[in-house]
């Protein structure tokens, strides 16, 4: 694909898949999905995964690329719960809302993929890039599609030692500025949480906790220390407060908060430690901005229980998809 700019009547630059349009004019619940787990994520061959996560999981496909099984599990959770999926990333310059089976495909072998995030959508629009969505991107399309929840894993943050470089991630600014509430398990492990949740309430983005008091830690069981003032029991009660903070704030995202099933959360500590020698790793190869998290994610996804790490990370995908299925239901 070329980098130059084109010449020429431009193409659209968003579309929605005929099925996402006929579910959104009908006024029936749609969930957005990102991309960058698919283009950057994981890796782009069959992976061994254990037997538990298997026989858990029964549409996970062994044969496919795992970047491609894990977008496949992630629609069938949301279809499961009765929505539809609404995988978001930009091809060949156009925003597409929806996929089709070769879309997702197509995505999934793309040799050279951008990271997409709030920055880079006009511009890659303009070079005519194929490439996946970061949460901040597919929320603020989520946003213009009209389309009120998104599943994703763990959203950016407040990345550590933010008080010697600055590094913040975007997602927030698109949860404070769009009106579109993300189901994640909190924050990615490797962030400042404490930080992280001190910029949400000082942006106004109200964090609840979906059967939990605390703010989920990514893959790991959620952290008592950090307490949070709202909590709801089911996805109904989740659509009306939802609802009421929409009629107040209408500009403004929510994020839902779900900790990662017990069945598959990982030691902290553990955790932690693995974190550690992934951060040393990047700070001697001076790697910085946008390129941390994916390295960090993909340095203990290779460490020595890596596959348990990948395992925690789809079954907390598909568990979120699930959640935002039953409160887009329940919204609409």
């Amino acid at each position: 694909m070329s980098l130059q700019p084109p010449t020429g009547i431009e193409p659209p630059a968003f579309a929605c898949s005929g099925e996402v349009s006929d579910a959104l004019s009908r006024g029936q619940p749609v969930v957005a999905l990102e991309s960058t787990i698919i283009t950057h994520g994981l890796p782009r061959s069959p992976l061994d995964m254990p037997g538990d996560f298997v026989d858990a999981h029964a549409h996970w496909d062994s044969a496919l690329p795992a970047n491609l099984a894990a977008a496949r599990i992630a629609e069938h959770a949301v279809r499961a719960h009765g929505a539809v999926p609404a995988t978001i990333a930009m091809v060949d310059g156009q925003v597409r809302v929806g996929l089709s089976n070769e879309e997702l495909e197509a995505v999934a072998r793309e040799p050279s993929p951008a990271k997409l995030s709030l920055r880079d959508l006009g511009p890659a629009a303009f070079r005519r890039r194929t490439g996946g969505t970061t949460v901040a991107a597919t929320v603020a399309i989520s946003a213009l599609a009209g389309i009120r929840v998104f599943a994703t894993g763990g959203i950016g943050g407040v990345h550590r030692n933010w008080s010697a470089h600055l590094d913040v991630s975007a997602d927030l600014i698109a949860l404070a500025t769009h009106p579109v509430c993300v189901v994640s398990a909190g924050a990615k492990s490797l962030l400042d949480l404490a930080a992280t949740l001190e910029v949400l309430e000082a942006m106004g983005v109200p964090v609840i906790g979906y059967r939990t008091s605390a703010f989920p830690r990514f893959t790991s069981a959620p952290d008592p220390a950090l307490r949070l003032a709202e909590r709801v029991e089911s996805a109904a009660e989740a659509a009306r407060l939802l609802s009421c903070h929409w009629r107040i704030r209408p500009s403004s995202g929510a994020l839902l908060a779900q900790a990662c099933p017990d069945r598959w959360a990982l030691d902290a500590g553990h955790a932690e430690s693995g974190l550690a020698t992934a951060l040393n790793e990047a700070q001697r190869r001076g790697i910085r901005g946008a390129d941390v998290t994916p390295f960090l994610l993909g340095s203990m996804a290779a460490g020595t229980d890596g596959i348990r790490t990948v395992a925690a990370n789809l079954a907390l995908l598909c568990a979120n998809a699930g959640v935002a299925a039953a409160v887009a239901r329940a919204s609409a």
